[in-house]
């Protein structure tokens, strides 16, 4: 009678909601020197009861650089990720060694944000480290649909975690979290924390993306 009682209240809860998101982008890799350019177009519809004055976006790729707050976890903790150290230092440094911190500018990790707009209307933003802060030209309603037009560059780090180059498995370019990705909006509020260790849970939606890369490449995605 119990399990009946709370099975009735489960499907007659309609206060459940979540954010959704379609993603159209176009993408050119020079995979001679390992970057890339392309433009993003995202729908964004505000299925929370919330007027939403701003929005974030992961930007995961600027944590492979010397001096970010990834680089400062591993170089501070006792038993950091084995993929991203050196070695395990000498007896007057203990500490890890970490491997972004030797990185060069030719194999950092980058993603920045050429240009962005608002239903066709520039908006102001500010990256830090790896997140994107963008400030609203006009509040987003409860049930409201705005479209996001964005210019962007990157380059793929050395490889440190499961994005990078030329890996053991003979993967040229391995793409993990290589896109502009905008931040988990929920009940809690938006999810919009720095990239130190693990990424974080992402908005549902659709994807269609056109990458344009040298024919001898071949491609796979999951």
């Amino acid at each position: 009678m119990l399990f009946a009682a709370v099975s009735i209240t489960a499907q007659n809860n309609t206060t459940y909601w979540q954010q959704h998101v379609d993603y159209t982008m176009d993408v050119d890799i020079d995979v001679d020197n390992y970057k890339y350019k392309g433009t993003q177009k995202l729908v964004y519809t505000n299925n929370s009861p919330d007027v939403l004055d701003k929005v974030f976006y992961h930007l995961y790729f600027n944590a492979f650089q010397p001096g970010s707050e990834m680089d400062a976890r591993v170089q501070s903790i006792i038993d950091p990720d084995k993929r991203m150290v050196v070695n395990k230092g000498t007896k007057y440094n203990p500490l890890y060694q970490s491997r972004i911190a030797k990185l060069k500018p030719s194999e950092i990790g980058y993603l920045n944000v050429v240009r962005l707009k608002q239903n066709g209307i520039d908006t102001s933003y500010k990256t830090e480290g790896t997140v994107l802060e963008v400030k609203l030209n006009k509040t987003i309603q409860p049930g409201e649909k705005v479209t996001f037009d964005m210019t962007f560059e990157g380059q793929l780090p050395v490889l440190i975690r499961r994005a990078g180059r030329n890996n053991e498995d003979g993967v040229a370019l391995s793409m993990a979290q290589w896109y502009p990705k905008i931040a988990e909006y929920d009940f809690e509020g938006w999810h919009a924390d720095s990239y130190i260790a693990r990424e974080f849970h992402g908005v549902w939606g659709d994807f269609d993306v056109t990458i344009h890369i040298d024919k001898n490449y071949t491609v796979g995605g999951t």
